[in-house]
């Protein structure tokens, strides 16, 4: 085997590792093994759920760090945290966030809607790039030579597995719903991830997801109206932001090669 072909090897061992801090360190606080969650919420209110999120997606972050920190000893990683530009990503990132402040988002804590949007915005784009640095960081990292139908759907079966919903009351049609959109959310995110090398960016489109479907700080918070706001003006400017980003990328290449 030569040197390229070796690099480019996929290490169960190193899997392994992602998997067992994964799972295992996400677990203990997703089942309360320590009982924690009595005390947060008894303690902090709203921003229980700020903790209880940073927690749950410890695991993930953990082993997404791990995983790339061994990976890079194997070979080169494209990904980081704002990808090949910083700008763009912080900008596709305060998009959803003043949409989330502007249209407020409704909670029981009696706080003002527009601060709370504010705090529903910060605490999810935490969980968020935590869940992305073991999702698209480190594992789409790791199978990045595999053909694209395989790779994502392996991302999108692990994705699925380390929620766990299976353990939940949820239907066996819910299951199969939940798992199908995470083996799209893996091609749709992963798409991202390939063009713009971003884990914030990634987290834009995972928190779209998050609005959508499950997350604490979102639950009947908003009408369908103000979802689908947020949702056609995101996509329209991140659109935009993502062909300006790839032309942008395009130059810089071309002027390389000309130096060359």
């Amino acid at each position: 085997m030569d040197k390229l072909s070796a690099n480019n090897k996929i290490d169960t061992i190193r899997i392994i590792i992602f998997l067992v801090i994964a799972f295992g360190v996400s677990n203990i606080f997703r089942f309360n093994i320590f009982h924690l969650n009595e005390i947060l919420e008894e303690n902090s209110k709203w921003s229980y759920l700020v903790t209880q999120g940073i927690l749950e997606g410890s695991g993930i972050f953990l082993a997404g760090i791990l995983g790339l920190y061994l990976l890079k000893k194997q070979r080169s990683i494209d990904i980081s945290f704002f990808g090949t530009s910083k700008v763009k990503s912080i900008l596709m990132a305060i998009v959803p966030s003043v949409l989330l402040i502007v249209i407020g988002v409704k909670n029981k804590y009696e706080i003002n809607i527009h601060l709370y949007g504010l705090i529903a915005a910060v605490g999810s784009f935490i969980y968020c790039i935590m869940e992305e640095y073991g999702w698209r960081g480190y594992l789409q990292e790791e199978f990045k030579f595999l053909k694209h139908g395989i790779k994502f759907l392996l991302i999108g079966f692990i994705w699925y597995a380390w929620h766990l919903s299976f353990l939940t009351e949820a239907t066996i049609m819910d299951n199969l719903f939940f798992l199908g959109t995470l083996i799209m959310g893996s091609w749709g995110i992963g798409k991202v991830a390939e063009l713009t090398n971003s884990i914030l960016a990634c987290s834009c489109f995972h928190l779209i997801v998050n609005i959508f479907m499950y997350n604490p700080f979102f639950n009947d918070a908003f009408t369908g109206l103000s979802k689908l706001i947020i949702l056609i003006v995101s996509l329209i400017l991140w659109i935009i932001l993502l062909i300006k980003w790839k032309k942008d990328d395009q130059k810089l290449e071309l002027q390389k090669q000309v130096k060359l």
